[in-house]
């Protein structure tokens, strides 16, 4: 059930926003990471090194803004959602990537088996041809 008006949002709001942003909208979400101009990574130079310190850094400040007295919890839950949605785009990119990763090592160990069958039939062809001329 959504809360009822008023300038502040209550969390379930906040949190049903969130749900129902449209991944294969061409507008860019306020959420994405693109619009938030204190994130100091791009989605494109993500590390999973700096995703533990995004985290965090998100976290912190959220912590620290629900012991005060202000409302900037409403921007930095959204910042932490944010840093969320970027984790999870990283984890997808990182499952498709190792996905693509172990069919290529699949094709290479059928070359390897393939070649090393390939010397095997010519060891034996060359022990053959040695035994017949001697």
């Amino acid at each position: 059930m959504r809360g009822i008006g008023g300038p502040l949002l209550c969390i379930g709001d906040l949190l049903t926003d969130v749900g129902e942003a449209d991944p294969h909208s061409d507008q860019p979400s306020p959420l994405s990471p693109s619009s938030s101009p204190s994130m100091p990574f791009s989605p494109h130079t993500l590390q999973p090194s700096h995703l533990n310190r995004l985290f965090q850094e998100n976290y912190d400040q959220l912590n620290k803004a629900f012991a005060g007295t202000d409302h900037s919890w409403t921007a930095l839950t959204l910042k932490l959602c944010t840093a969320l949605q970027t984790a999870n785009t990283l984890v997808q990119s990182t499952n498709t990537n190792v996905e693509l990763l172990s069919e290529k090592v699949g094709e290479l160990e059928r070359v390897v088996k393939r070649g090393d069958s390939a010397v095997a039939a010519a060891k034996a062809i060359h022990i053959s041809l040695n035994q017949k001329d001697h």
